[in-house]
C-alpha cells in the first residue's frame, strides 16, 4: 500500500527525460526494479537549467511527493520538490542511449550493461535463484561445504584445467630429467584451478550425510559456442546412503523448486524478458520460435521428467526420422555413441516433449567415479536434459567399492599420488552415496531465456576475453 501523504526522497540515473514548456518527465530507476518511476518536473518551480546535465545516464537524487499517476505506463509517479545532480554523463560519450543495443555490443560495455533493462533483470533473477539454491538445500537439512578452488586433481579426468604457479616463466626451473621442477613452486607440486567440487564433497558428504558446494569451476576449453565459458558456477550435491533414484528424484525436485521460486519471486523480470525474446524472435518461422517464457517455466513445473535408459535412447535417435533423412549433424549408427545436444534437444523438444532424465550410460564415455553397473559395460549415471540447452544437470551414483573403483582408475590412468585420499575414503566406513552437478550458467540461460550463456553471468571469461 502507498503512502501517499509523505515527501519522500529518491536516488537512482536517468533513464529517459523528455518535456514541454512547462514540465519535464524524468524515468527514473535505481536498479531494485524492472519498473522506472517517472519524476514529474514543474519547470516554473524549479529552472530548466537545474536540469540541464541531467541526461540518460546521470545520477540524481530528487525529493517530492509520491502521487498516484494519471497517465498511462504507471501507477504512481514523483511530483519534485527539490533534485540535485549526483553525476552527470555526457550524451555524446555516454554509450548506452534510449535505443535498442545489439547484445554483442553490450559484452563490450560490460562495465555498463547492468544499467540495461535486460541486463538489470538477468541481474535480479541471478541473486534470486542463488538464494534459491541455499534455501532448498538450507531446508532439506544440508549443509554447505567450500570446496578447494586451487586443486592437484582433476576431478573430470579430462585434462583441461588452468595451471596456477608463482614460477618464473621465462626462467622456469628443470628436474635432472629436464622437466620443470614444480618442487620449486609454490605447492611443491603441479596445481591448478577446480573443475569441479564433487571430490571434495563426497569426502563431507561420508561424515555429514547431506552436503552441497556452490562455487566457481574452470575449463581451460577452447570452446566458443554459446553454451560454454571458461569460468563458471557449479551446484554439486552429495548425498550418502543415496542411489541413482533418489539423485534423480533430488534432482527434479530441486529444478522444479527453483522454477517455482523464480515465477513466485521475480514475475516483473520474467514478464519483460518474455517480451524481450518475443521481440528478438519476431521475424522467425513459426516453428523456429522460442516457448513463451513462462509458459516454458510452467510446463516444466506440470510435467513429470521422462526417464529412460540410454540404451532406449539410442534406439530412438537411431530410429527416429530425423537421423533416417540425415538431419543430424552427427549420426547416430551405434550403441556407445557419445550424445550431442542436437540428440538432447530432440529427444526433449520432438519425442517426449518434457524433460528427460537418461541414466545407465556406457562407461567409455562416463567419468571413472560412476557406479559400474552388473552388466559390466554401463554406469549408474544420469543427465537431465532440457528443451533450448540439452543437458543441465550431470550426476551418478558414486562407486563405493574400493576394488572396483580402484581398477577403474587404473584403467583410465588417473594418478594414484594424487588420488589416495579419495580411494581411502571407500576403505573407511564405505556406503552408497550419490550426487550431481548443475552449471548455474545453464540454469540461468533457462531461466532467463536469454541465448548466449555470456550473457548470464556479469564478466564471462572465454577464450581471448579476459575483461573487465
Amino acid at each position: 500500500m502507498q503512502d501517499f501523504e509523505q515527501e519522500i526522497n529518491v536516488k537512482g540515473w536517468v533513464r529517459t527525460k523528455r518535456g514541454s514548456k512547462n514540465v519535464a518527465f524524468i524515468a527514473l530507476n535505481d536498479g531494485s526494479t524492472i519498473k522506472n518511476l517517472q519524476l514529474v518536473v514543474d519547470l516554473e518551480k524549479i529552472a530548466e537549467s537545474e536540469l540541464a546535465f541531467m541526461h540518460t545516464g546521470a545520477s540524481i537524487s530528487a525529493t517530492g511527493l509520491l502521487i498516484p499517476s494519471a497517465g498511462s505506463g504507471q501507477s504512481v509517479e514523483l511530483t519534485v520538490h527539490s533534485i540535485e545532480l549526483l553525476g552527470a554523463a555526457d550524451p555524446d560519450e555516454f554509450p548506452l542511449q534510449p535505443k535498442k543495443h545489439s547484445l554483442e555490443f553490450l559484452r563490450e560495455k560490460a562495465h555498463l550493461r547492468f544499467r540495461t533493462s535486460t541486463f538489470s533483470a538477468v541481474a535480479r533473477l541471478r541473486h534470486a535463484m542463488i538464494f534459491g539454491v541455499h534455501k532448498f538445500f538450507n531446508d532439506r537439512g544440508f549443509y554447505n561445504i567450500h570446496s578447494p578452488i586451487i586443486t592437484a586433481s582433476d576431478a573430470e579426468g579430462a585434462g583441461e584445467m588452468f595451471q596456477v604457479t608463482t614460477l618464473h616463466l621465462d626462467n622456469l626451473p628443470k628436474n635432472e630429467e629436464g622437466k620443470i621442477d614444480y618442487k620449486q613452486d609454490f605447492f611443491g607440486k603441479s596445481s591448478n584451478l577446480t573443475v569441479s567440487g564433487q571430490l571434495e564433497a563426497e569426502l563431507a558428504a561420508l561424515a555429514l550425510s547431506k552436503v552441497y558446494t556452490f562455487g566457481p569451476t574452470f575449463r581451460a576449453e577452447n570452446s566458443n559456442t554459446s553454451r560454454h565459458l571458461a569460468e563458471f558456477w557449479m551446484i554439486e550435491p552429495e548425498v550418502a546412503f543415496n542411489d541413482i533414484t533418489d539423485d534423480m528424484d533430488l534432482a527434479e525436485d530441486m529444478l522444479k523448486y527453483l522454477i517455482q521460486y523464480a515465477l513466485e519471486n521475480c514475475a516483473d523480470d520474467l514478464e519483460f524478458l518474455s517480451k524481450r525474446l518475443e521481440e528478438e524472435e519476431k521475424n522467425k518461422k513459426a516453428d523456429e520460435k522460442s516457448m513463451e517464457l513462462i509458459s516454458k517455466l510452467k510446463f516444466v513445473l506440470e510435467n513429470p521428467f521422462e526417464r529412460i535408459t540410454y540404451t532406449e535412447a539410442i534406439d530412438i535417435l537411431k530410429n527416429s526420422n530425423h537421423n533416417k533423412k540425415g538431419k543430424f549433424s552427427y549420426p547416430i549408427e551405434v550403441w556407445g555413441a557419445d550424445l550431442q545436444s542436437e540428440h538432447e534437444r530432440y529427444l526433449v523438444e520432438k519425442h517426449f516433449k518434457r524433460p528427460v532424465i537418461l541414466t545407465d550410460y556406457p562407461k567409455e564415455i562416463k567419468a571413472f567415479y560412476m557406479k559400474q553397473n552388473e552388466d559390466g559395460r554401463t554406469v549408474r549415471a544420469m543427465d537431465v536434459l532440457f528443451p533450448g540447452i540439452g543437458e543441465i544437470i550431470g550426476g551418478s551414483q558414486r562407486e563405493e567399492v574400493y576394488e572396483k573403483l580402484l581398477n577403474r582408475m587404473n584403467e583410465m590412468h588417473i594418478p594414484m599420488e594424487s588420488m589416495w585420499w579419495y580411494l581411502e575414503t571407500r576403505k573407511f566406513g564405505t556406503v552408497p552415496h550419490a550426487g550431481f552437478g548443475l552449471g548455474f550458467e545453464r540454469l540461468m540461460l533457462f531461466v532467463t531465456g536469454m541465448g548466449n550463456i555470456r550473457d548470464v553471468i556479469p564478466f564471462p571469461r572465454t577464450p581471448l576475453n579476459c575483461e573487465f
